[in-house]
């Protein structure tokens, strides 16, 4: 079967992406220790660290029902993205969705396998992939890899302000993958472009290319 011009594009950035989150993922994993940090410039540091939560590393106690949440959210979103393909939306947009899918799976496959694929990593050894003696968790307790550190700009807050006085402020602070911004992505480009396609796909009214 011959597959649709949009299709061929959401699979083209769902594969890219995975690709290289995944590459990338595995290189950090196996060649740094935790909490390890290499200066490319001032401003962008590559930074090992793992994430147990969701999202700028809260932690939301259970991650079990994390992995579950996601991987049902996933599930909706491809979906979606076949419901998409079939009645002909932009490929603009088709896009963007194809972006936020493949950032959510790249994480996912974290989840659910590093923790058995992988040995622990500490900051004092570098973790092994496959290690004889097994990983260091089960299916879907695995640890999610970041490594992407952008410390721009510093400053302290000065010491009347309520609430924030005294403290310091960082941008960005937040430590991310290329799942992650590829997510971020996907999401800015919707609400910046396709806010009005997307409210119409849930009203069932294709938007012809």
């Amino acid at each position: 079967m011959k597959l649709s011009k949009q299709a061929l594009w959401s699979l083209t950035v769902i594969l890219l992406v995975l690709v290289i989150d995944q590459t990338v993922k595995i290189l950090v994993k196996t060649s740094m220790t935790l909490a390890d940090c290499i200066d490319i410039t001032g401003w962008f540091k590559i930074n090992f660290v793992e994430n147990n939560g969701i999202a700028m590393g809260i932690d939301v106690g259970n991650k079990l029902i994390v992995s579950i949440f996601r991987i049902v959210a996933c599930i909706a979103i491809a979906w979606y993205i076949i419901l998409l393909v079939k009645h002909k939306y932009s490929t603009g947009y088709i896009i963007c969705i194809s972006m936020i899918f493949a950032g959510a799976v790249g994480n996912i496959i974290d989840c659910a396998f590093y923790g058995i694929i992988f040995s622990e990593s500490s900051v004092s050894q570098v973790a092994t992939l496959f290690p004889p003696e097994g990983g260091y968790g089960t299916f879907l307790h695995g640890k999610v890899v970041d490594m992407f550190y952008f410390p721009i700009f510093r400053f302290t807050w000065a010491s009347w302000i309520p609430f924030l006085g005294g403290s310091e402020f960082e941008f960005f602070r937040w430590v991310f993958n290329i799942a992650d911004a590829s997510i971020s992505v996907g999401l800015v480009i919707l609400i910046l472009f396709y806010l009005k396609t997307f409210s119409l796909s849930f009203e069932k009214h294709p938007v012809e290319k």
